[in-house]
């Protein structure tokens, strides 16, 4: 992203996704500090991995790096719709995100284990 835009529409998300360059980071975390732009959000990582099933090569490691660092940087209201978009699909794209969205703990975080 080479400015900073102000409206979070569904394409700036996906290509904010798509180069996780410092920028990008911090717009996105600027993103998911405002809970109306959750559903922006949401679509623009649906398009981003919608682009990746299908793609001609499928760069897996991208794709887990993305869902780990989602995960971990996420606040708490988002990781349950971040885990639906991740088991939206059986495509090997959304299973890598799934598994970085996995590996990050985001959700055992957000929703400890109740102790009894």
């Amino acid at each position: 992203m080479s400015t900073t835009s102000t409206m979070a529409t569904r394409e700036t998300v996906a290509e904010a996704l798509g180069g996780m360059a410092g920028e990008n980071q911090s717009w996105l975390q600027l993103l998911m500090e405002n809970p109306v732009s959750d559903d922006a959000l949401l679509d623009g990582l649906h398009l981003y991995l919608h682009r990746a099933s299908e793609s001609r090569f499928l760069n897996t490691l991208k794709l887990q790096k993305c869902g780990e660092w989602l995960g971990s940087t996420a606040p708490g209201r988002l990781q349950i719709r971040l885990m639906e978009a991740a088991r939206s699909s059986q495509h090997p794209a959304f299973l890598a995100f799934r598994d970085g969205l996995s590996r990050s703990g985001g959700m055992a975080r957000a929703y400890p284990k109740a102790r009894v």
